[in-house]
């Protein structure tokens, strides 16, 4: 069990929710639409996963997983929608088993910040003790 561990990833975030892109799949002899990430969301999920690899790790235990995003603008964006597509990725990759609430406890810090000259999203992830409470 890791007590901490950070994963740096540069590069500004992408979420999952905008610009989805709708293609036709054909199944059983019909063409059934299927919404699919946007192809800058799946860059960016290839990019993290090159740094994310590199960690050897399974975390099915309690954990806060507190997430730093550095964007290139000041442009608003929605923290919920950029945590749900880096906890999809941690789960993608095998960092995490899942990333239901018996799993990732909190998102305690995460927040949203402007860095013009060097965009990044850390990654914090800490063993949280289990309280008993279910």
């Amino acid at each position: 069990m890791i007590k901490r561990l950070k994963i740096d990833i540069p590069g500004a975030a992408r979420t999952k929710k905008n610009s989805n892109r709708i293609i036709n799949r054909k199944v059983n002899g019909k063409l059934i639409p299927m919404v699919i990430p946007s192809k800058a969301f799946i860059e960016y999920q290839e990019l993290c996963g090159w740094h994310i690899r590199q960690k050897d790790i399974k975390i099915n235990y309690p954990v806060n997983v507190k997430c730093v995003y550095y964007m290139p603008t000041k442009r608003r964006v929605d923290l919920v929608n950029l945590l749900e597509a880096t906890m999809d990725i941690l789960v993608h990759y095998g960092v995490l088993e899942d990333d239901h609430s018996r799993i990732v406890v909190s998102h305690d810090g995460s927040r949203v910040l402007y860095d013009k000259e060097s965009p990044r999203t850390e990654v914090w992830i800490e063993a949280v003790e289990e309280d008993g409470v279910e």
